[in-house]
């Protein structure tokens, strides 16, 4: 198969400088402000976007180079396979976050809840919908155990070294 590329359509502007202490879900960034930058010849795009009040955002773990097929994450011991976690370090080093919609101005969409890097390229954007998104049932795997520990959890930095 032939391999794909892909174009950002725009920068994610955050507080976070540095990978070690960025807060590894949205979930335990509640409150910390963004921005999204769109490229100009995107901007079109946005329009109706603000009538949303929570947004999917797609974008590269840019910093990471390269990655293992079997991790060991610092909320667990064990090892499990990347496919089971949501490392950053991943054979296509795609992440994906929900965020608040704060307000859009011209080009500039104002974010709360954000879990990523400053200046990490954003492939995508799309619509938060409950009734879509929501899986009633949804089971959480390994995750279950740990879960109370991702409200606090930080990255460590280790999966850029």
């Amino acid at each position: 198969m032939e391999p794909f590329s892909f174009k950002p359509i725009g920068i994610i502007f955050t507080p976070y400088k540095d990978p070690q202490g960025t807060p590894i879900q949205a979930a335990a960034s509640l409150g910390v402000q963004g921005r999204i930058q769109i490229f100009p010849e995107y901007q079109e795009g946005l329009q109706d976007v603000d009538g949303f009040s929570h947004l999917i955002l797609i974008y590269i773990f840019h910093l990471c180079r390269d990655y293992s097929l079997k991790v060991k994450l610092f909320l667990d011991d064990v090892k499990r396979g990347v496919f089971a976690t949501r490392a950053p370090a991943r054979p296509n080093p795609i992440g994906l976050s929900v965020v608040r919609l704060e307000r859009l101005e011209e080009e500039t969409l104002y974010i709360s809840d954000v879990d990523m890097l400053d200046g990490t390229p954003l492939l995508d954007l799309k619509p938060y919908v409950p009734e879509f998104d929501h899986r009633a049932g949804a089971r959480i795997g390994w995750l279950r155990k740990n879960l109370d520990k991702l409200k606090s959890a930080k990255d460590d930095g280790r999966f850029l070294r």
